[in-house]
């Protein structure tokens, strides 16, 4: 190990290029990652911004955004399960959104309890936000949208699905991923809604448990007996198949997966034909240790040492980029989710591409011939 990190270090200007390239190679990965974790948070911010443990809705729903009406009837279903301690009804509908200067945009309603400390209240809204929103059709939406809905005139009037509704407040940090939010109380969403949800319908049923554990509990005896015609679902569960559903199943998530994916390509090709080049300029090196009956297993393992040690050496130089790189991205709204998962999987991915770009070099090893070499 200690030969190969001092050949590493004093052939250094032949490894450079190879570390630079595991170096870009990781920063792409992590970024990508990272850059798709935060879009993709976006799509869950109903349920991360709620204080539910449960969320009832129709069968196999598989994204916030997707679910379809249920009857109201079903409340005394959940709330006579034992371990729930409150049930709430829950309003998400899209509806069009037409802003006062013209031009009609694609929103999402989302409306529960304006009660502060209701498990439906967004966390972002103050009390003085939720007392707003008792005023009729009241909205509050994320500043982030208020050019794009056009209420960044100072009226802040405008319609959705033809009846007019005017913006009492902004939150910061709930901007969408497509259709706005728009935020409201239960009464506001039924008027604008009318006759597209029907009477006595809501879209979810929030619940609150006893405890996380118990909330599962809840879940499981909740599909056992109603998996017919009712959907149950943890918060947790709920948002990360929010997020699964974008990521798998929609073309923004594939294009980030194949960006990602053609980064390590890259950088798998640049990294591979340096370490090649590297260890076909050490073959006269690497001759006079087999004329000395050094085994040649002996040199392949330290090639593959070699490869190690760039690959650490590339993510050892990544992780400040990459920092620097968030935020940057800050600054421009993007949100770059470097969670210690995404940066340990760039750091196992990376090193094992270094690996395995060390085995293709290890041909130049087996090409050599001490007699050829030495004469």
């Amino acid at each position: 190990m200690s030969y190969a990190l001092q050949t590493l270090w004093h052939e250094r200007a032949r490894y450079a290029s190879g570390v630079l390239a595991v170096t870009f190679s990781a920063v792409l990965i992590a970024l990508q990652c990272g850059l798709m974790l935060g879009l993709f948070k976006i799509t869950s911010i109903p349920i991360d911004n709620t204080t539910a443990d449960i969320w009832v809705g129709s069968t196999a729903v598989p994204s916030v955004d997707l679910g379809k009406p249920i009857p109201m009837s079903y409340l005394s279903r959940v709330q006579g399960t034992p371990g729930v301690t409150s049930v709430e009804p829950y309003i998400a509908n899209f509806a069009n959104f037409t802003r006062a200067s013209g031009g009609t945009e694609l929103c999402f309603l989302l409306a529960g309890q304006i009660d502060h400390g209701s498990a439906g209240a967004a966390v972002p809204l103050s009390r003085e936000q939720l007392d707003a929103l008792t005023l009729p059709n009241s909205i509050i939406v994320d500043e982030s949208d208020l050019k794009r809905l056009g209420l960044d005139g100072g009226e802040g009037k405008a319609k959705i699905n033809g009846k007019d509704v005017k913006l009492v407040g902004t939150v910061k940090g709930l901007k969408s991923l497509a259709a706005p939010w728009v935020f409201c109380s239960l009464h506001t969403a039924r008027h604008l809604l009318g006759f597209l949800l029907p009477p006595d319908h809501v879209t979810y049923l929030l619940a609150r448990c006893e405890s996380p554990a118990r909330a599962k509990e809840v879940v499981a005896e909740l599909k056992e007996r109603h998996a017919g015609d009712m959907g149950a679902y943890t918060a947790e569960e709920f948002s990360t198949g929010s997020r699964l559903y974008w990521l798998l199943r929609t073309k923004a998530g594939i294009a980030i997966g194949y960006a990602a994916l053609l980064g390590l390509v890259v950088g798998s090709v640049i990294t591979a034909q340096t370490l090649y080049s590297a260890t076909a300029a050490n073959a006269k090196e690497f001759a006079i240790l087999l004329a000395l009956g050094i085994p040649r297993w002996r040199i392949s393992l330290m090639v593959l040492m070699q490869s190690f040690w760039v690959g650490i050496v590339g993510i050892v130089l990544s992780y400040p980029a990459c920092l620097a790189l968030k935020a940057a991205a800050r600054q421009v709204g993007a949100d770059v989710d470097l969670r210690w998962e995404v940066l340990a999987g760039t750091a196992v991915v990376t090193v094992g591409m270094a690996l395995v770009s060390g085995l293709f070099a290890l041909r130049s090893v087996r090409q050599i011939e001490p007699m050829t070499l030495l004469r």
